[in-house]
């Protein structure tokens, strides 16, 4: 079998041809962008899935040839291979021929950036190492705490009209409201930088204006870090010992700010969505059959943020899928119709229960480090707004939802929502913990310690500022824990406390083992 991508990229069809304007493009290939695309994304997959199989020659923008991957397993084989599928967008054939432009809709995309999205090997470990370590120093209890009080401000905002908007007002300002936080630049979040961010993966003729902004925001962030390091993000990624540049810096903060924020507004909007419009669904949540987190799984499967991840470049000529793919072709992610794959998923109004074999966020070394944190945004934020409102109901038809789509995702345009008035909640007033997990020794491990007592935490006088707030002041660093084990008032470690070199620490059912054996031998 020859390559599909026989003809010039950029023709288009006489006027009279019938394929015009219907979705089909040059050599009748479906197009992956207009109406049909954005309307009817899954339409399009069962489409491509019936002509081609798992693997279906597409055009994106401009009518530049690329693969779109649709099977489960392919994908799978796509993400996981990095030396036959590459994420360095140089090697794009269509960019070294000139068939793509600098100004093409989706170069914020697929534009080389120093990031490591867009590395492989050596360079990808080491700027995605600084980034993995940098996320694990996130409290994720004191991040948990952050949400609950984002989301309740939210709904103060429009609690008390008994109508909203769950997209505008809620889902698309609460993980830039989260995020803007971690990074350490509260002060930064804004209704402009919340419409950018939305803007520039769409592959509008504003998407260059919109980056370019988000870009100038987060290098005045590295430039105040560089000089004034305090407890957050981006501090963490300008201090690591990977040493990245300032320019790196920035990249990667854009990247995570930008795949988080889109990623989370979606599926917060799409979990709200399927409880208003699902009985079944809001029936199991309220009577305690399924909790948020199951919920937001759920969506993940059905409803997934991302619904293409553009993109990887073949390293040479390969097959994948019964398909010849040719040294410099692109190919996209398909994770919403791999999550929907007759393979995986024959019967797709079954429960998918706890399981979290979707492709949601993506695979293989490049799958989403930040998982996590959109999980929390979302189990926490949705969980807060439906406490407020539980009595939440759709405001129009559900045939009057609206969406609006490009090749890397979905999104309804509003949620209208209605519910009894309900008077604003005071926010808590005691100032939150710090976003970085507590420090422990960097020499010994304690496999157990005496109790000590717990302080009461301290109130702040009515009216001061909250430390989460955009705009207040970051809390100083904690101090370092000492190295040694919990000592009494003579200064010296408790006698029998057992201590193991942090390059000797056994695996977690080991330590477990040992401390059982110790207690039954007495000692």
């Amino acid at each position: 079998m020859t390559t599909p991508f026989h003809h010039e990229p950029g023709a288009v069809p006489p006027p009279q041809c019938p394929a015009h304007n219907l979705g089909i493009g040059p050599g009748g290939l479906r197009r992956l962008y207009g109406p049909e695309a954005e309307n009817d994304p899954a339409g399009l997959y069962d489409k491509l899935r019936a002509e081609h199989g798992t693997v279906a020659p597409v055009l994106l923008h401009g009518d530049v040839p690329a693969w779109l991957v649709l099977g489960h397993s392919e994908n799978l084989h796509l993400t996981r291979t990095p030396s036959q599928f590459s994420r360095d967008s140089r090697r794009w054939r269509a960019l070294q021929d000139g068939s793509v432009a600098p100004d093409h809709p989706l170069a914020p995309i697929f534009t080389w950036q120093p990031v490591c999205v867009f590395a492989d090997g050596a360079k990808h470990e080491r700027q995605r190492g600084a980034v993995t370590d940098s996320m694990e120093r996130i409290d994720t209890r004191g991040v948990r705490r952050h949400i609950n009080r984002f989301s309740n401000r939210l709904v103060n905002d429009f609690c008390e009209k008994g109508s909203a908007d769950l997209v505008g007002q809620f889902a698309e300002h609460l993980p830039m409201m989260v995020m803007c936080a971690i990074f350490g630049m509260p002060e930064e979040y804004d209704e402009r930088l919340v419409q950018a961010a939305r803007d520039m993966t769409r592959g509008t003729e504003t998407a260059v204006a919109s980056n370019a902004h988000v870009v100038a925001v987060l290098t005045r962030l590295v430039e105040r870090r560089r000089a004034e390091p305090a407890h957050d993000f981006a501090s963490w990624l300008v201090e690591h010992p990977a040493t990245m540049t300032d320019i790196e810096v920035v990249e990667h903060l854009r990247l995570i700010l930008i795949a988080a924020y889109e990623s989370t507004a979606n599926l917060i909007a799409n979990v709200l969505r399927m409880v208003l419009t699902d009985p079944r669904f809001r029936a199991r949540l309220s009577g305690g059959h399924m909790t948020v987190p199951e919920a937001v799984e759920q969506t993940l499967w059905d409803e997934p943020p991302f619904t293409a991840v553009f993109g990887r470049w073949a390293v040479g000529d390969t097959e994948l899928g019964g398909q010849q793919i040719k040294a410099g072709d692109a190919l996209l992610v398909g994770i919403a119709p791999a999550n929907t794959d007759p393979t995986v998923r024959p019967d797709l109004t079954a429960d998918m229960g706890g399981n979290r074999a979707h492709l949601a966020f993506s695979g293989g070394p490049h799958e989403c480090p930040g998982q996590d944190i959109g999980r929390a945004i979302a189990d926490v934020g949705v969980d807060a707004l439906l406490m407020r409102l539980p009595d939440l109901q759709l405001g129009v038809e559900e045939n009057e939802l609206r969406w609006v789509g490009n090749i890397m995702s979905r999104h309804l345009v509003e949620l209208p929502v209605k519910f009894a008035p309900s008077p604003q909640q005071k926010l808590d007033a005691d100032p939150l913990s710090v976003m970085a997990r507590p420090t422990r020794p960097a020499g010994d491990w304690e496999i157990s310690s005496p109790a000590r007592p717990v302080p009461e935490p301290a109130h702040s006088p009515a009216g001061t500022q909250p430390a989460h707030a955009p705009g207040a002041a970051p809390l100083p660093r904690p101090a370092a824990p000492p190295a040694e084990g919990p000592a009494p008032a003579g200064g010296q470690p408790v006698p029998g406390t057992a201590v193991v070199p942090p390059q000797r620490r056994p695996a977690a059912p080991a330590r477990l083992w040992q401390a059982v054996a110790r207690w039954w031998k007495g000692y």
